[in-house]
């Protein structure tokens, strides 16, 4: 049910950033900045969090609401798996983040790769599109988002000190350490691996 509430809440808060973006009465644009002081407050309510740590949380938008794309990068080697640990919340997760703009997404995974676990990918492909908010992803976030993953080939390097993660490894399928469940899940990677040794070629994404 609470589930439903944050889908409620979503739509709402996605009506209310369209409207702002759209209307020219000054009236009908305080209405919808009131419809978003709202749904703010319902995520407060929903995540039993103070409203100021929903405000801070929420990344600002404007104009006509899209969902936003999350880029991850899944390199094997020998069987593991490369993952980063964020400094966050000091679990552990696929390297990536937001996709950014300029950026085509195969390239952004890449450059995420090598910034927060320091090594070096290549030939990205296009393994899975999942809608974050049909998945067990933790905790559930008040946008809409998308998560790319790409296979990547691993060119070798070692962890570099940056301001996202602290540590940088290869891990045994069967042996993952705690994620970082907002990022990424155990099934994330076992469906990369899945289509990895499918030999499917992936999808060109650029």
């Amino acid at each position: 049910m609470s589930h439903d509430w944050v889908a409620f809440a979503k739509q709402l808060r996605s009506i209310a950033q369209t409207g702002q973006t759209y209307t020219d009465n000054k009236y009908e644009l305080e209405r919808y900045r009131q419809l978003e002081v709202l749904t703010n407050q319902m995520f407060a309510v929903l995540g039993d969090v103070p409203i100021a740590r929903v405000e801070n949380f929420i990344i600002p938008d404007a104009g006509y609401a899209t969902p936003k794309v999350d880029v991850r990068g899944a390199v094997f080697e020998q069987g593991r798996v490369l993952l980063v640990r964020e400094i966050k919340d000091g679990r552990w997760t696929l390297p990536g983040g937001w996709a950014d703009v300029n950026e085509a997404p195969s390239s952004c995974v890449l450059r995420e790769i090598i910034e927060e676990s320091g090594h070096r990918a290549s030939n990205p492909r296009l393994a899975m599109l999942k809608d974050r908010s049909l998945h067990p992803y933790t905790p559930v976030s008040p946008d809409h988002i998308y998560k790319l993953f790409y296979l990547c080939n691993h060119e070798g390097g070692e962890f570099v000190s940056n301001n996202e993660t602290d540590a940088a490894d290869f891990f045994e399928l069967d042996a993952l350490p705690p994620l970082s469940e907002g990022r990424t899940l155990a099934e994330d990677i076992h469906q990369c691996w899945e289509f990895l040794q499918s030999g499917a070629p992936g999808i060109y994404s650029d």
